[in-house]
């Protein structure tokens, strides 16, 4: 049985650039990095109510798949223009207008400066959950 997102990874070709772009986007640095020292290959953040993990990986190190694969986590955000905003002035492009998709359900898509793409939902059943 699915317990819940237990780690979000994503790839990066300049990790030190993606490292500081991060930290940027979660106003804090990661928790975990390594190699301690040297450049990073491998860094974690927490983040959100429930502590979900992001991970950032060099490319080197990403699976080799021999057809397309993959898929598209979005993470809630309460205003989802605010957020849209935020990032894109932070470097991310839009991929996916914000767009309605029921009555409070809004969903849009960025790519990072380092080509992942990245889901942004502002869902009104999510806040139930979390605000209550």
């Amino acid at each position: 049985m699915f317990r819940g997102l237990a780690n979000l990874n994503l790839v990066a070709d300049d990790m030190p650039a993606a490292v500081a772009w991060y930290t940027t986007v979660f106003g804090e640095p990661p928790y975990f990095v390594r190699p301690e020292q040297g450049p990073p290959q491998y860094a974690e953040w927490r983040f959100g109510d429930d502590d979900d993990e992001f991970a950032l990986m060099d490319a080197r190190f990403r699976p080799a798949l021999d057809r397309p694969g993959g898929a598209l986590v979005s993470m809630h955000v309460d205003d989802i223009h605010d957020e849209m905003g935020r990032l894109t002035d932070l470097g991310a492009a839009e991929f996916d207008p914000i767009t309605p998709r029921a009555e409070g359900w809004w969903s849009a898509s960025v790519t990072d400066p380092f080509g992942n793409l990245i889901g942004l939902i502002q869902s009104p059943h999510w806040a139930a959950q979390h605000d209550g």
